[in-house]
């Protein structure tokens, strides 16, 4: 079946250019000393914040051999595009809207701490973009009052490229053994089965055998990865795991929850110190080899976020890599998501104003995972998942890319059911769990 099509807008390159008075008041402070940011604001999708660096006015072009960063992405399905293209029969063409700030991002008192220096539009033509990539603008552009000479320069590129993704959606809660689908328009066709498994021991030699490891091949990883932790009846959720089967009824993938969620003393909740985990897992030399591990926690607050931090496990044992760490909502859940293209930008400022929707990472993370021999880049996946109480069937968006089997999918589909099932492993302990989440003293109590 053929992936769907996707197109990935990016906005990156920025700069500012600002004039400075021969005279200056006493109270104006030199643009390069002060921070400049941007928010870039696409439709009915969520703004994005990111930092603009000054570059000195007598510079005409953008600095030879800047890094090419990326500042902001929006992902549009075929659904969104549509949805442009038929807002602009009435209102012209659709337009990435952009505003300029110089100052600190964030607000004191309730008063926003930047000072609007201009708006920019750039207007989007988005016919075509699912084929070829398409550059909207790129260079200079002026910004501000237009009396000031001379004007402010702001600087960006603007493109639009395919970004084709394989989709997936469970057809049920994970923890119920659901099918999958592979989606495609209105096409559905089931690729996998999961079998999720509790246990009410979490010794590793069962838990080898439910997920068929042999004790001088993968056996050894659950017991490196892990740990059993001391616990009380009923304040620990363990012994959780699921296991992706093909159509054939072969394993393809699994998830196994190597490190229990357990109750921090005094408390109810799973704390970012002592955090719960996964280990992700593929097939390969007739074992199980791990891929990933994801840690989860849930933050302080009466809001109780799930925190989530993921990494790669290369080959040849070299240590992990960080790809992905963020916040979830608890109560109305979020997108987990691994995007190298924009971890190498950087871009802390946007990173830290929207935890929930864009996962937090290094600046330099995508050279790391290049030098550790991981072939993963730009957009790897993502999956939508819900919050706690709600009915959850996630779905996942996998870049064609990273894709060459049937195993490079299907771990992407552990993974996301590790996510979903974090949801309820980070649940207060006061609250009860559905009974297939529930082990054998969780049942009698």
């Amino acid at each position: 079946m053929d992936p769907c099509p996707f197109v990935r807008l990016t906005v990156g390159n920025l700069a500012l250019k600002i004039p400075v008075a021969t005279k200056p008041a006493r109270a104006i402070v030199h643009p390069s000393s002060s921070p400049c940011f941007c928010k870039i604001k696409l439709n009915n999708f969520p703004f994005q914040t990111a930092a603009v660096p000054y570059i000195l006015l007598e510079n005409s072009n953008f600095p030879d051999g800047q890094f090419q960063s990326v500042a902001a992405t929006f992902r549009l399905s075929k659904d969104d595009i549509h949805k442009l293209a038929g807002k602009s029969i009435f209102s012209g063409k659709p337009c990435l809207k952009i505003a300029v700030y110089t100052g600190r991002t964030g607000s004191t008192c309730g008063v926003s701490s930047g000072r609007l220096l201009g708006k920019i539009s750039v207007p989007l033509d988005l016919s075509g973009a699912e084929s070829r990539v398409v550059v909207f603008h790129s260079g200079w552009i002026n910004v501000g009052k237009e009396a000031k000479i001379p004007p402010a320069e702001f600087h960006l590129n603007v493109k639009a490229e395919p970004d084709p993704r394989f989709l997936f959606q469970f057809d049920g809660e994970p923890e119920c053994s659901p099918q999958v689908f592979q989606i495609q328009g209105k096409i559905r066709q089931p690729v996998f089965t999961c079998k999720f498994s509790s246990r009410s021991t979490g010794d590793h030699s069962q838990r080898s055998r439910s997920l068929r490891l042999d004790q001088d091949g993968g056996g050894r990883w659950l017991s490196s990865f892990g740990s059993e932790r001391q616990q009380r009846p009923g304040n620990a959720r363990k012994g959780w795991s699921i296991t992706v089967h093909d159509l054939s009824g072969s394993p393809v993938a699994a998830a196994s929850m190597v490190t229990p969620f357990v109750a921090s003393p005094g408390s109810d909740r799973v704390s970012r110190s002592n955090p719960g985990s996964w280990l992700i897992l593929r097939p390969g030399d007739g074992t199980w080899k791990p891929w990933g591990r994801l840690e989860a926690w849930r933050e302080r607050g009466s809001s109780g976020g799930l925190g989530y931090r993921f990494e790669l496990i290369p080959d040849m044992g070299a240590a992990g890599v960080v790809v992905a760490e963020s916040i979830l909502s608890s109560v109305k859940g979020g997108n987990f998501s691994i995007d190298l293209a924009a971890a190498i930008s950087g871009d802390s400022v946007r990173a830290s104003l929207s935890p929930v929707a864009s996962p937090r990472v290094s600046g330099d993370l995508g050279m790391a995972v290049w030098q550790h021999g991981t072939a993963y880049r730009g957009f790897v996946m993502s999956t939508r998942v819900e919050g706690e109480g709600r009915c959850s069937k996630p779905t996942v968006e996998v870049s064609v890319q990273h894709v060459s089997c049937t195993e490079d999918a299907a771990v992407f589909v552990a993974l996301s059911a590790a996510v979903d099932l974090s949801i309820d492993a980070c649940r207060l302990f006061s609250q009860k769990l559905r009974k297939e989440l529930c082990q054998n003293h969780d049942l009698a109590t």
